[in-house]
């Protein structure tokens, strides 16, 4: 009777390890990486943005590179495109500060929103 309850619970626990291991290493479906490729890409040709990082100004090319770092770094952790804005493109992981964005037409403002705003662009056009 004891080895019965002993397998039981060893049973549950291993199944309880396995759902959480899979959790752990998440990734991104081919088509949600997709759009996470594409909205690196947005940023990248927005050439008159300005991307704030750790109170230092750096271009829409940084801005990518920095964004495609931070993916790679955290992909195993991403399933989808708000997972990555959330992980990637919201703030600095060392000093916690929130990244900024300025462009021409909408002045400066959180990095979040920007990105938030280009997501909802990339998967209106990927209705169409």
């Amino acid at each position: 009777m004891n080895l019965i309850r002993f397998l039981q619970r060893l049973l549950a626990t291993t199944a309880v390890a396995l759902c959480v291991a899979g959790l752990a290493y998440a990734t991104p479906s081919p088509s949600e990486q997709k759009v996470i490729e594409t909205l690196i890409e947005r940023v990248a040709d927005h050439k008159s943005m300005k991307f704030m990082r750790n109170g230092e100004e750096h271009d829409a090319a940084e801005a990518a590179r920095h964004l495609r770092a931070k993916y790679d770094h955290f992909k195993d952790k991403i399933v989808t495109a708000e997972d990555f804005i959330r992980l990637c493109g919201t703030r600095s992981e060392v000093t916690k500060v929130p990244y900024k964005v300025r462009t021409a037409n909408k002045g400066t403002r959180n990095s979040a929103d920007f990105l938030h705003e280009e997501l909802r662009q990339v998967r209106r056009q990927a209705k169409v």
